[in-house]
C-alpha cells in the first residue's frame, strides 16, 4: 500500500527542520552529539539503530549528513508502507514518516495512531501525534513542537507558526501517560 509515495520536498524541510546538522565543527563538518533522549545522533537525526554506524569520536561531512538522509528515509518509507494498510495522501505519508523517524517504527506499529489511521479515522489519528512528547518522562518542548507540526501538515493545513528555528530532537521518544489507555487484557500504548 502507498507504493507510489515517497518523502516530498515539504515533508524532508520539516524533518530538517527539527533535526538540523547540530555539532557542526570549525570546518563545515559534523561530530556525533548526545540528543535530548540519551541516544548518540550525527547529521539529520542519524543513530546508530539504522543505517551507517559511527562512534561519538567519527566525523562526518555534509555530504554524508545529506546521503544518510536519503539512506534513512528510504528505510522509514518502507516502514510506514508495511505498517499502513489504506491509501494516504503526500501529507499524511510524510507526517507518519517524520513521526516514525523520531518515534520509531515499533512505537508506530503498537500506536493508537497507527490503529486510527487504519481504520480510516484521520481526524482521530491527528489527535493522536501530540501524545507522543516526552523524552526521558519529561515532556520536551522539541516535541510538542514537532507532533503540532506533523499533526498540522497530517490534516494538510500549513504550518505558520513553525519558526524553522532547529530544535534538539531527543531519539528516545514515549508517549505521554494520558495516552495509555486501559484496554481488555492489558494496556495499549498510543
Amino acid at each position: 500500500m502507498n507504493e507510489n509515495l515517497s518523502l516530498s520536498k515539504t515533508g524532508a524541510e520539516l524533518i530538517k527542520s527539527f533535526e538540523s546538522c547540530a555539532k557542526v565543527t570549525g570546518n563545515g563538518t559534523y561530530q556525533p552529539y548526545v540528543c535530548p533522549g540519551g541516544v548518540l545522533t550525527v547529521g539529520w537525526g542519524h543513530t546508530n539503530a539504522h543505517g551507517r554506524q559511527f562512534a561519538a569520536q567519527d566525523v562526518w561531512t555534509q555530504a554524508d549528513c545529506d546521503a544518510e538522509f536519503s539512506s534513512d528515509m528510504k528505510l522509514f518509507e518502507i516502514a510506514v508502507r508495511r505498517r499502513v494498510t489504506v491509501p494516504l495522501t503526500q501529507n499524511q505519508f510524510d507526517a507518519l514518516l517524520s513521526f516514525t523517524y523520531n518515534c520509531g517504527e515499533g512505537n508506530l506499529a503498537n500506536s493508537t495512531l497507527l490503529k486510527l489511521v487504519n481504520r480510516g479515522d484521520f481526524e482521530g489519528a491527528a489527535l493522536e501525534f501530540h501524545k507522543w512528547n516526552l523524552a526521558k518522562g519529561t515532556v520536551s518542548p522539541g516535541l510538542v513542537r514537532r507532533r503540532a507540526s506533523e499533526s498540522l501538515l497530517f490534516r494538510g493545513i500549513a504550518d505558520r507558526n513553525h519558526d524553522g528555528i532547529p530544535d534538539e530532537m531527543p531519539h528516545a521518544v514515549e508517549a505521554h501517560p494520558s495516552a495509555i489507555a486501559s484496554a481488555a487484557g492489558g494496556s495499549n500504548r498510543t
